[in-house]
């Protein structure tokens, strides 16, 4: 089945409140978008998802959230400033100015359609910079961190030590990075301003392909089972000139997004470039002892790096689908209950005050367990609809048979099947179902 065009997720995006374009009032921002209440919901569900699996579910992985601007020899010491290039061309027709290795047709810009008008490539580094301190001058650079596992790196010691951690373990970290992206485009697939979800682990050398090979099959598995069709997720490995300074080894976790195959996650061997480089920059050892063998050494690290942005956006993407129900259209967002925005609407069958203080009665019951939404404006049919396209599990439809019998009809998104529930035994119901990882999402 054919996923949904671009211009069909974006419209749904801006229309149920995912995605708004920022700084919109004065014209927009290019590459830079908020997020509205959808849209914070379903990144926030990611991140958790994300969180639980890497770090509190596992015995061998620590968090940690490391400041957004470091010292610049950081960056000095991690190859960043010489290294994390892109090349630049521009046209000299136009003007626009493109990334070479992303353009279709290297003698024809796709700005004006001009041809073999491309300045010779220069290196383009996508750090921004910035200054620390009341005066700008080279004395007082600084840069906003283009990935969070630098902080990681330079704290390896202190998380060790402070959580008398052995090798193997993890230290995982989730937060902002900026990249000043020459071409930023595809909607938030590639913005300068994202969230990324990384983690970095530290091996022996001689483990380090076995751990390799076991997180590249791990973070494939995410994906699949918070119900991504696996028709739409493959992994690609990197060829040699691919490679990053760093790496000898790296897979990518690709999706078939509405323009092709394109990336959600790396993960690389990053061998022991990032410790030693850092260890001979600042002069403090950053190698591990190891008490049987009596001796130390720089671990080997493997990095599975995914970007919590491009996630959520790959999620939204799968989950749409489009079917015809009594001769309409129904569109309908079979997110994961886990990564639903909302959990459970709640709708009064009318607006008459009975029915409106029983419906309070319900949602105060729901709420401290849940994201809900009361809904009372429009027919029940149009709401379930509504309801639907923004990915809520569970409807909670509270109607005048209510005042009798003290039941409610629950409605199942995927299923469209109608259960009648007393309120009394509402929270039990919806937990089982909820707390069911299956429930809302597509069998593997």
């Amino acid at each position: 089945m054919p996923g949904p065009g671009f211009d069909t997720i974006v419209n749904l995006a801006k229309k149920r409140g995912f995605v708004f374009q920022a700084s919109e009032i004065y014209g927009g921002l290019r590459s830079a978008y908020d997020y509205g209440p959808l849209g914070v919901a379903l990144l926030r569900n990611v991140k958790a998802a994300w969180w639980r699996s890497m770090v509190q579910l596992r015995d061998d992985v620590v968090g940690l959230d490391s400041a957004i601007i470091q010292s610049p020899q950081v960056w000095e010491a991690s190859g960043h400033v010489s290294q994390f290039n892109d090349p630049l061309v521009e046209c000299a027709t136009c003007h626009a100015r493109h990334r070479l290795d992303k353009l279709d047709d290297m003698d024809r810009c796709p700005t004006c359609g001009s041809s073999g008008t491309f300045t010779e490539a220069r290196d383009f580094n996508l750090m921004f910079r910035t200054h620390m301190g009341p005066v700008a001058g080279d004395g007082n650079v600084v840069y906003l961190r283009p990935e969070t596992a630098q902080g990681i790196f330079t704290n390896f010691e202190n998380v060790r030590r402070t959580s008398r951690r052995k090798l193997p373990f993890g230290i995982a970290q989730l937060g902002k990075s900026f990249r000043n992206e020459i071409t930023p485009g595809q909607f938030v697939f590639r913005t300068r301003e994202f969230e990324q979800m990384e983690m970095e682990f530290f091996t022996h050398p001689d483990e380090a392909d076995r751990w390799f090979d076991y997180w590249v099959a791990e973070r494939r598995e995410w994906y699949l089972e918070l119900g991504m069709r696996a028709a739409n997720l493959r992994l690609r490995e990197h060829d040699a000139a691919e490679l990053a300074h760093y790496a000898v080894g790296t897979y990518d976790v690709e999706y078939r997004f509405p323009w092709g195959w394109d990336e959600l996650e790396g993960i690389a061997n990053r061998t022991d470039f990032d410790l030693r480089c850092h260890s001979e920059r600042s002069g403090r050892d950053l190698r591990y002892f190891d008490q049987v063998a009596g001796r130390r050494f720089y671990p080997y690290v493997i990095e599975p790096a995914a970007g919590a942005t491009r996630a959520a956006f790959a999620f939204l993407i799968d989950a749409y689908h489009e079917e015809v129900v009594r001769g309409m259209t129904r569109t309908v967002l079979r997110l994961d209950t886990r990564l639903a925005p909302i959990k459970v609407a709640v709708l009064p069958l009318s607006k008459k005050p009975r029915l409106l203080e029983v419906t309070e009665r319900v949602a105060s019951l729901l709420r401290p367990v849940w994201d809900i939404e009361v809904d009372v404006t429009q027919a029940i049919g149009r709401r379930y609809r509504r309801q639907d396209e923004v990915g809520t599990p569970y409807c909670v439809t509270v109607d005048f048979d209510t005042l009798d019998d003290g039941a409610v009809t629950v409605r199942d998104r995927d299923t469209m099947v109608q259960d009648r529930i007393g309120v009394d035994s509402l929270q039990g119901y919806l937990a089982d179902r909820l707390a069911d990882p299956q429930h809302g999402g597509r069998k593997k």
